[in-house]
């Protein structure tokens, strides 16, 4: 049995950054996960997980050429890395750029054959100064040197607030960015920053390309979009997008790295649902599937040459609540009394999704931080119960009463919302309509309405403009930092907190936790943290899951080295570089 690397590698202090899972750093996952996001197996306890995927290596070793298909029914908003929000995106992201530093299996940081920096960052004693070298045979695929100002532009433009980067947060704290030659950086923090080094674990963008782009308008820029005026630096190039269809990747004639990848093209084919994609891999129209639903693992197994890999990761389900007034119809958010919360909270059959939905292959979270990881309250947390009474007494308590067709009003509002997720999601689909009669149960009426991904990122969630989202992050980031999404400091455009959250006193904690290096004292202020959130509830946590992949092995091909690493937020192509394809 194979440890939970996530519980081993958060005894580093680091970064924290989250992806939206349209099943969707921390971004939004479209499957789990805006970027986007984990459950254990049925089997496995919360340390413990499924052994790792076996070599899938034939004895004659590696070829070049061929190509990969990968299914999936979220398409893609903007490759550009300084606005991914979202994993579809971000998958693509992690294959046409490089990144400054990679992360290991054990989610370390480090300095791979294919990232830009040279070595790990020398950091000062007072955690305040890093100083990073980089390669200097990295250069972009129009031929252009990687160098010193294009980290410098990089980092500058996300942290610059009017750009609108969601992951401002992780480098707002940099003083200043001091180009020692075009090899050498030398960033200097305002404060210490315990999360940083992941911060560096990013992808990088040409200077010379968008320089002179006014801040304002790099966001409707035609580099991140357009193939033809996206210059990347990853072993693949961004060579085409139909939107809607497929989008192509083919092998980046000028790759720098030290090692070169093998396959030729990858295609990422554009399907209605999960379930089209699963046929789509029983035909052999594709050769991997991400987030295969559960109902259909079994048929998958029992299929000759495919491989289904469900282990942990870092990714968790959420219901979230907006405070703003102006997103609902009648310019009233009925979720801001903490009763009402804690009420919907004790509404939701939670362990019923994850019996029933999720076959046993979830965990129930309380908290944003990952159940077994250094951060987790355990105990200290608050832990809501499925107990429709108790949900009914606490909205009377919050002053909620019946109206005459037995929905809840208060204050001549009545208390009906619409209930986003992303269309072409079996689980949030089936989710949903369970939140939707539970809630009906004490008195609230639930409109779910499904949207398509990349358009309800877009509109939606970045800005901010919802009543209440069905939805998951995927934590791209070791690091149980989640000031971006919880502090009232990142209101959107600059952050992720898209659902106008404020609690003072939270957002404090999330200073003294970054301002701490001693990983005791970080544990009991991410424990107070935890502790707090579970009781305000800016979300309803739900659980915590993991997506089976699946993989037609008799074509694609891995050394045990470098099989896929269901920990990571993007390690369902973990080392991709180094796969082959075996022709049939």
């Amino acid at each position: 049995m194979r440890k939970n690397k996530w519980v081993s590698s958060f005894t580093v202090f680091a970064l924290a950054a989250v992806l939206i899972a349209g099943c969707s750093n921390n971004k939004p996952s479209d499957s789990a996960s805006p970027s986007e996001s984990p459950s254990a197996s049925p089997t496995a306890s919360a340390s413990e997980s499924p052994s790792a995927p076996p070599s899938s290596s034939p004895s004659e070793g590696p070829k070049d050429g061929g190509t990969m298909t990968i299914s999936t029914f979220s398409d893609i908003v903007s490759v550009n890395p300084i606005f991914i929000n979202d994993t579809a995106s971000g998958d693509i992201d992690a294959l046409v750029f490089a990144k400054l530093y990679d992360l290991d299996r054990n989610a370390n940081l480090v300095a791979e054959p294919w990232s830009i920096a040279a070595e790990l960052p020398n950091i000062s004693d007072d955690n305040k100064t890093y100083t990073i070298k980089l390669k200097n045979t990295a250069k972009w695929s129009d031929g252009q040197p990687i160098t010193a100002d294009d980290v410098i532009f990089t980092f500058d433009t996300v942290r610059n607030p009017d750009v609108g980067a969601p992951g401002i947060s992780q480098y707002d704290k940099i003083e200043a960015i001091n180009k020692i030659d075009d090899q050498t950086i030398e960033i200097k923090l305002k404060q210490v920053y315990a999360p940083f080094q992941f911060s560096l674990f990013a992808s990088i963008t040409p200077a010379h390309i968008l320089k002179d782009v006014p801040a304002k308008d790099l966001k409707t820029h035609p580099f991140g979009v357009d193939p033809a005026k996206t210059v990347t630096s990853g072993p693949w190039m961004f060579s085409e997008w139909k939107q809607g269809q497929h989008i192509t990747l083919n092998k980046n004639p000028n790759y720098w790295g030290e090692k070169k990848p093998h396959i030729d093209t990858i295609i990422y084919k554009i399907y209605a649902d999960q379930n089209t994609e699963v046929q789509a891999l029983m035909k052999g129209d594709v050769d991997m599937t991400q987030a295969v639903p559960l109902t259909q693992i079994e048929p998958l197994k029992a299929k000759e040459g495919i491989e289904v890999i469900l282990e942990p990761g870092p990714t968790y389900e959420y219901i979230q609540f907006n405070f703003k007034d102006e997103n609902f119809p009648d310019k009233y958010s009925p979720f801001k009394g903490q009763k009402t919360r804690q009420a919907i909270a004790h509404a939701v059959n939670r362990q019923g999704m994850v019996d029933n939905v999720l076959k046993g292959s979830g965990g129930l979270m309380n908290t944003p931080f990952l159940p077994g990881s250094w951060a987790d309250p355990g105990d200290k947390a608050t832990n809501y119960t499925y107990d429709a009474e108790k949900a009914k007494a606490l909205l009377a308590e919050d002053g909620w009463k019946p109206g005459k067709d037995g929905i809840l009003e208060k204050d001549g509002h009545r208390f009906s919302f619409e209930l986003q997720y992303n269309s072409g999601n079996s689980r949030r689909e089936q989710v949903a309509a369970i939140i939707q009669q539970n809630l009906k149960d004490v008195g609230i009426e639930v409109n779910p309405k499904g949207i398509d991904f990349a358009t309800w990122i877009d509109q939606n969630i970045t800005p901010g403009k919802f009543p209440a989202i069905l939805l998951a992050w995927s934590l791209s980031n070791p690091d149980p930092d989640a000031e971006s999404i919880f502090s009232s400091k990142y209101f959107p455009p600059a952050g992720q907190n898209g659902g106008w959250y404020v609690n003072k006193e939270i957002d404090e904690l999330w200073v003294k936790g970054q301002l701490t290096v001693d990983q005791a004292a970080r544990t009991e202020i991410y424990h107070e943290i935890g502790a707090k959130i579970s009781v305000d509830l800016p979300y309803v946590f739900l659980y915590q899951y993991g997506l089976p992949q699946a993989v037609n092995t008799s074509k694609i091909k891995w050394a045990e080295e470098d099989a896929p690493e269901s920990s990571l937020a993007y390690g369902y192509l973990f080392h991709a570089i180094n796969w082959w394809v075996e022709s049939k």
